[in-house]
């Protein structure tokens, strides 16, 4: 039984029986449920080739729609991504030529002609589907990915404004006067000193080393877990005073004070802010368009697999007629149980079954197709159109 989280593409013969069809099963499906959608579609008049060709077809597209499937879903994730998981954002970008989905395909949908001329053959058809789906893929992963490599550095930027005082960027928190300029013996070095541990900075900074100059220690900052001092020493006996420091859980900071080098991690920042800014819009534009385009090659390529499973089904001539149901979830399977009920009176016409055919005849077409044998299938043709964009 298919999905309830699915839209149905349904074909069947059309014939004198079908005539009013959609008239018909809207009634019957209106009375079930008003919320179930139903359109009618045109299938067109493939060139059929011949049954070894259709039969390859028909092996090797379903390994083509779970890829085509694929990259929709991916796109539909980038979406998200971009919008923060918005479902209200999300709804106005996931439209296909500016419709939504369910109005793409159950408002009038048509073969696009001008793109797929159906006067070629059905396998330079999906040659022609795959190619350009492809190309719509490699496009997304390389601006996804210059993308995803600009808002990385920026977020590493970004990473080192936070923290504590133990391992954060200290260049927004100090300013020139907090530090001896220009000294051939003396420099400043900065101390995070956890809080609970201040007071004794307080009585031991003195001798963490034999030349800290008496009374230099500063306060410059504090959160909740550190205070930040400053504090002279001569620059010989810096190792010293490192090693005093780690002896009593003081962290000294690798840090040296440069207007130069701060402007330049600014303009740094600024310009990682801006590109990816401006990468994020380019990859929301480029994202829309490419679920627009790649929801409407899977749609096509679903059809065409409805053309080809039909021939083999129901034989020729190949004229057939196309329905997409979009069920109420709450009634799938009454939904799918009227509609195998309807169409009963195909199930003399359908290929699906040996049963009747002469035991050589049969195995001998078994054995050739059996991969196509042991599909689960009804008296007529459905594929399904998950709801990846919920």
């Amino acid at each position: 039984m298919p999905s309830d989280q699915s839209t149905w593409l349904i074909a069947v013969p059309n014939d004198g029986e079908a005539e009013g069809l959609s008239q018909e099963l809207h009634s019957k499906l209106a009375y079930q449920s008003k919320s179930t959608g139903l359109a009618q579609f045109e299938i067109p008049s493939f060139k059929t080739g011949t049954l070894d060709s259709l039969i390859a077809l028909s092996e090797d597209i379903p390994k083509q729609d779970t890829a085509f499937t694929s990259t929709v879903a991916k796109t539909v994730d980038t979406l998200r991504s971009l919008l923060n998981n918005d479902p209200a954002k999300l709804a106005q970008h996931i439209l296909i030529d500016e419709k939504s989905v369910d109005d793409y395909l159950l408002k009038g949908w048509k073969w696009d002609e001008g793109r797929y001329n159906v006067q070629k053959g059905l396998r330079e058809i999906v040659d022609s589907l795959a190619k350009d789906l492809t190309s719509i893929d490699n496009a997304m992963k390389a601006k996804l990915n210059n993308y995803n490599l600009v808002k990385g550095s920026l977020t590493q930027m970004q990473r080192k404004k936070l923290g504590n005082l133990s391992v954060r960027s200290l260049a927004d928190l100090v300013t020139k006067d907090d530090f001896i300029q220009d000294s051939d013996y003396l420099e400043t070095l900065l101390v995070a000193v956890p809080r609970a541990l201040v007071k004794d900075w307080n009585t031991k900074y003195e001798q963490l080393a034999t030349m800290v100059v008496p009374r230099s220690s500063k306060l410059i900052s504090s959160d909740e877990d550190y205070s930040l001092f400053g504090v002279v020493v001569f620059k010989r006996t810096h190792d010293d005073f490192s090693q005093g420091c780690r002896e009593n859980k003081f962290i000294l900071r690798d840090f040296v004070y440069s207007e130069a080098e701060f402007a330049k991690q600014r303009e740094e920042l600024e310009t990682a802010d801006t590109t990816e800014k401006e990468l994020w819009t380019e990859l929301l534009r480029l994202s829309r368009t490419n679920f627009s385009e790649s929801f409407k090659i899977l749609v096509h390529l679903k059809v065409v697999r409805l053309f080809v499973e039909s021939v083999l089904r129901y034989g020729l001539p190949a004229n057939y007629l196309g329905l997409v149901i979009e069920p109420d979830p709450r009634v799938t399977k009454k939904t799918f149980n009227l509609l195998q009920t309807h169409f009963t009176y195909l199930s003399p016409r359908s290929n699906g079954s040996t049963k009747g055919k002469g035991k050589g005849e049969g195995e001998e077409f078994i054995g050739e197709y059996q991969s196509l044998m042991d599909q689960e299938f009804f008296d007529f043709v459905l594929f399904e159109v998950p709801w990846i964009v919920y």
